[in-house]
């Protein structure tokens, strides 16, 4: 199974503690082209607000600078936060996105607010538009790419006709649901939210329905690498996302802190399971143990494809670990 699985990348743009957001995204500019040199299939990046350590709020900025700087690499949203947008706005920036990069853009949609709730109100100024909202606005959404219609007295344009890809994003079974409701592919963050992702694929796939856009279930599943030439150092360099949950679920967010050897050996207990938890799937290691965990992964889920993510401090350190996955995991299906 695992040979048949499709490797892509979901960057987070971490600003680096000691950095900053210029350096951030020069830093994913550079990760994007290097992953389409490795042959890797997707490159997303996701809407996150009011966060120092994550420089891609403006998401399909981002979005636009990374696909101008790459040739062939799929680039999209991992996701758009729906309910923080009018349905035809986005339409009309993916649109905007899909006109300048034929064929190469994806638009992954959640729920969440990707912020606080004050953060949401001051981006939306009303709560009024909330999750409850969700799938009549992702189906408003997809409406604003078919073709108009002649006494259609509102377009998206651009927008209109254009064939984006649509995905629904989810960390619970609400997503899978409305995926297979849809016809839709199904992204489920099992890279910080893993614990109902059995129950999502399962219904997923029990419940899907064909659609014009899709004719079977396609499952992506996000996962954490850290790949380094030793188990050690591997380990070492994974404290820094550690670091970095801890401090979000204190209320202390902040930049993507360096590494700190031996960091979850001095948390308390409680704070060693919730980071244990929410971090499950990962493959923290050498080439050979990143192998191992990802081939596991893949035959206890039967994911298409891996959504893999690498919060790693310094951006030369998170290039290599791309590119010792890559290496590790051929022949596994990367898009060249």
């Amino acid at each position: 199974m695992a040979g048949m699985t499709t490797l892509s990348i979901l960057d987070l743009a971490p600003v680096p503690d000691g950095s900053d957001v210029s350096r951030a995204l020069a830093n994913t500019i550079d990760l994007a082209r290097q992953a389409e040199r490795l042959g890797y299939n997707r490159y997303w990046l996701a809407e996150h607000h009011n966060m120092a350590g994550i420089a891609s709020a403006a998401t399909s900025v981002v979005i636009g600078a990374v696909a101008a700087a790459t040739t062939s690499i799929r680039v999209g949203a991992g996701g758009v936060m729906l309910p923080n947008h009018a349905p035809l706005v986005i339409a009309e920036q993916f649109g905007t996105l899909n006109a300048l990069y034929p064929g190469r853009i994806d638009l992954g949609l959640g729920r969440a607010p990707g912020s606080d709730m004050a953060t949401a109100r001051a981006l939306r100024r009303t709560l009024a538009s909330d999750g409850d909202s969700f799938p009549q606005d992702v189906m408003e959404l997809m409406h604003w790419f078919e073709p108009a219609t002649d006494d259609q007295r509102i377009r998206a344009n651009p927008g209109e006709g254009q064939s984006v890809p649509v995905w629904i994003l989810g960390s619970s079974t609400y997503g899978a649901q409305l995926a297979a409701h849809l016809g839709l592919p199904y992204a489920f963050a099992s890279h910080f939210a893993p614990g109902e992702m059995m129950s999502a694929i399962r219904i997923y796939r029990e419940t899907f329905r064909p659609s014009a856009r899709l004719a079977r279930p396609y499952l992506m599943l996000g996962f954490n690498v850290f790949a380094v030439d030793t188990d050690a150092r591997a380990q070492a360099l994974f404290s820094s996302v550690q670091q970095a949950f801890v401090n979000l679920r204190s209320g202390r967010p902040g930049k993507l802190p360096p590494p700190r050897p031996g960091y979850a050996d001095a948390l308390d207990e409680g704070e060693r399971a919730m980071i244990g938890q929410a971090l499950a799937c990962s493959a923290v290691g050498s080439p050979l143990s990143v192998r191992a965990a990802v081939d596991a992964f893949v035959a206890r889920t039967g994911a298409d494809e891996l959504m893999v993510t690498s919060q790693i401090w310094d951006p030369a350190a998170r290039v290599r670990s791309y590119e010792l996955l890559a290496e590790a995991m051929r022949p596994m299906a990367l898009a060249g």
